[in-house]
């Protein structure tokens, strides 16, 4: 890398709004699991495997029916999980990183997955 593109890159970087370095680090992080993709070029109304953060945890029920929704988030945007049914489960809470892997579909113009298959990972700084 010649001096003049790491100084490029760095100004870029110092210049870079919270944002953008949240996007950026979460996108690299999600890219390390294999064989998942970005949630933004999951196909609707198919399988997808993603791995993310979650930003929120909520009990919301729909129809008198429990159900826990979160929202992933993994750089390129956000797609929200629902298990219906459930009023808790061990492990899903916000800052947690998770995978999953379900169908896509579309609800009120959101990104959703029902009852996806889940796999917690560690948090940063625990031991795999």
């Amino acid at each position: 890398m010649s001096l003049r593109s790491a100084l490029a890159s760095r100004i870029a970087a110092t210049l870079a709004s919270n944002e953008e370095v949240s996007d950026t680090a979460e996108r690299a992080d999600a890219s390390k699991n294999v064989g998942c993709a970005a949630v933004t070029s999951v196909p609707m109304r198919s399988r997808g495997k993603v791995a993310g953060v979650l930003r929120s945890v909520v009990l919301r029920p729909r129809e008198g029916v429990p159900t826990l929704e979160a929202e992933l988030f993994d750089g390129s945007g956000a797609l929200d999980l629902v298990w219906l049914g459930r009023r808790t489960i061990e492990g899903i809470e916000p800052g947690r990183r998770i995978r999953v892997e379900g169908m896509v579909c579309d609800v009120d113009g959101r990104r959703t997955m029902f009852n996806p298959r889940y796999e917690l990972r560690p948090r940063p700084g625990e031991a795999q």
